[in-house]
C-alpha cells in the first residue's frame, strides 16, 4: 500500500512570509530584472504577508511569464541560488522537522507552488524535498524564456492538475496523502487529499477549514498550539513573566542570564523544589534568551482539567513515563531543530522527605540523551528558594506573603562538557553543575525537623 505524498505550498506556508520580495532582489542584483521601483510595490507585498493571495496578485502571477520574456534562463537560476539563501532563513522553524517526519515515513515530499520552478529549485533542494512542482516558463534553443508556459499556471485548479498528473505517474493515491496551504485559492488541492491542513490559513481558509474540520497548524509554533492574531498562549506568557512584579509574594535574586543564548537550540537543564519553579526558571529563560521556551512536563499534567490544555497551548511537551520516554524526546528534538530553548527538569519530579534534602542530586538520562541526539548546548540552573514559595505540602502558593517575601535565588552557569557517548555519565556531570550553581548550605547533609519533612510531602 502507497504511503501516499505530502503535497507543501511555498509562500506563508512552508516559508513565514513572501518569496517575491527576495526573489525580486536577487534578479534585480543580478542585472536579470530592471531595477526600477513600482509605485505601491510594498504596500503590496505587504498586504499579500497580512491577508494571503487575491485574484489580483496571482492576475499580475500570471502575466510574470510575458515580463521574462527574453531573460537567459541560466541568469535567473543563478540569481536563484543566491536568493535561496535568503529564503533559508524565512522557513517557518517548524517545516524541516515536519517534512522529515513524512520522508521517514516513506512519503515522498512535494514542493507545489506558483512560484516559477527555475526560481524555486535551489530553495527546494536546501530544504531536501524530494520533487517540486511549480510553473514552468518555456525557454528557447538559446536559453531565454519565450514568454510562453510549459503546461499549467500551477495555481487553483492548476495546481491540482499538475498534483495529480504527478501523483498518477508515479502510482500514488491522492487519498492516502497530506496537502498544506495557507490560501483558499489551494482548496481544490486540499479536497482532493485525504489529510488536507490548513497551515497559518488566510480568513477564507479558515472558515473553510473550520466547516470541514480540517486541521490548522502554523509552522512556526509546534503542533497542536493555537494563534490569534499571530499570536500564541506563550506569548501572553512571556508577558506576564516579563513583570516580576507580578509576584509581589516572591524576590527573585538572578545571576548569570548571558550564559542563555538569544538565538538556536538550548537545553536548559535545572533542579526541582516546588511548582513555583516553572515562574523562577520561566523568568529566567526570558531574561537570558528574549524568546518563549517549550518545557518538558509529566503527563499527569497534560492530564490535568484546564491546566493541562493551557500547558498544551504553550507548547508544552508531554512525558509519558508509562509508554518510555522515545516520543517526548523527538518531540523535543523537534523544538530544538527549529532551533527554541528547551526547559528539563532532570530529576522528574519533586523529590519528596529526606529525598529532598538530600545535597547530592539523582537525574533522569532525558537532557543528556537529547543533547547527544541533537548537539545542542546544554545550559545548567540551579534554582533555590522556591519552596519557601510554594512547598510540596501547599496546594497553592502563599500569595499572602507580601511583607516579607521569601526571595527565589537563580544562578545560570556555562554550557556543560558532555562527552555524548554515556548518558549516565553525563548526566551525572548535568546534576553536578547544577549543583554548583545552589547556594553553600544546599551542599551539607542534615537531618531536617519534622516541620520540615512535612512541608515537602504531598497534601494528603
Amino acid at each position: 500500500m502507497s504511503p501516499g505524498a505530502a503535497f507543501f505550498d511555498l509562500d506563508r506556508t512552508l516559508l513565514r512570509g513572501a518569496s517575491a520580495p527576495l526573489l525580486t532582489e536577487a534578479l534585480v542584483a543580478a542585472g536579470v530584472a530592471p531595477d526600477r521601483h513600482i509605485p505601491g510595490q510594498e504596500l503590496f507585498f505587504r498586504f499579500y504577508e497580512l491577508v494571503g493571495e487575491s485574484l489580483v496578485g496571482m492576475a499580475l502571477a500570471r502575466q510574470a511569464a510575458n515580463v521574462a520574456r527574453g531573460w537567459l534562463r541560466a541568469s535567473v537560476q543563478e540569481a536563484a541560488e543566491k536568493a535561496a539563501e535568503s529564503l533559508a532563513e524565512i522557513v517557518a522553524p517548524y517545516a524541516r522537522p515536519l517534512i522529515a517526519e513524512h520522508q521517514r515515513e516513506g512519503r515522498p515530499v512535494v514542493l507545489a507552488t506558483t512560484t516559477p520552478y527555475d526560481m524555486v529549485a535551489p530553495l527546494a533542494e536546501r530544504l531536501g524535498v524530494d520533487d517540486v512542482i511549480a510553473t514552468q516558463y518555456v525557454a528557447d534553443d538559446d536559453g531565454r524564456y519565450t514568454g510562453a508556459l510549459d503546461g499549467e499556471f500551477v495555481w487553483f485548479t492548476g495546481k491540482l492538475a499538475a498534483v495529480r498528473r504527478w501523483a498518477g505517474a508515479r502510482g500514488i493515491d491522492l487519498r492516502d496523502s497530506y496537502a498544506y496551504s495557507d490560501s483558499v485559492y489551494d482548496v481544490p488541492l486540499l479536497s482532493a487529499v485525504g489529510r488536507p491542513h490548513a497551515v497559518n490559513p488566510d480568513r477564507r481558509l479558515l472558515a473553510i477549514a473550520m466547516l470541514r474540520r480540517w486541521p490548522v497548524r502554523w509552522l512556526d509554533a509546534p503542533a497542536g498550539v493555537p494563534k490569534l492574531f499571530g499570536l500564541e498562549p506563550v506569548d501572553v506568557v512571556r508577558t506576564l513573566l516579563a513583570r516580576p512584579a507580578l509576584f509581589p509574594y516572591a524576590r527573585f535574586d538572578i545571576d548569570g542570564t548571558e550564559h542563555i543564548p538569544t538565538r538556536g537550540p538550548v537545553i536548559l537543564v535545572a533542579n526541582h523544589r516546588s511548582y513555583f519553579d516553572v515562574v523562577a526558571v520561566g523568568i529566567t529563560a526570558l531574561q537570558g534568551a528574549g524568546r518563549p521556551v517549550r518545557a518538558l512536563a509529566k503527563k499527569e499534567l497534560f492530564d490535568a482539567p484546564v491546566i493541562g490544555q493551557l500547558a498544551r497551548a504553550v507548547g508544552g511537551i508531554c512525558v509519558d513515563r508509562t509508554g518510555g520516554p522515545s516520543q517526548s524526546l523527538r518531540f523535543a528534538a523537534e523544538a530544538l531543530e527549529a532551533g527554541e530553548p528547551v526547559v528539563i527538569m532532570p530529576q522528574g519530579t519533586i523529590p519528596r522527605g529526606e529525598a529532598f534534602f538530600d545535597p547530592v542530586l539523582r537525574g533522569k538520562s532525558g537532557a543528556a540523551r537529547l543533547a547527544a541526539m541533537t548537539g545542542a548546548p546544554v545550559v545548567p540552573i540551579g534554582v533555590w528558594g522556591t519552596e519557601q514559595v510554594w512547598p510540596r505540602a501547599a496546594r497553592v502558593p502563599n500569595v499572602l506573603n507580601l511583607m516579607s517575601p521569601p526571595t527565589v535565588r537563580v544562578r545560570v552557569g556555562p554550557p556543560v562538557a558532555l562527552g555524548h557517548d554515556d548518558p549516565v555519565v553525563d548526566t551525572e556531570r548535568i546534576m553536578s553543575a547544577i549543583v554548583d550553581l545552589l547556594p553553600p548550605e544546599a551542599r551539607v547533609r542534615r537531618d531536617p525537623t519534622a516541620d520540615e519533612l512535612a512541608r515537602s510531602k504531598p497534601p494528603s
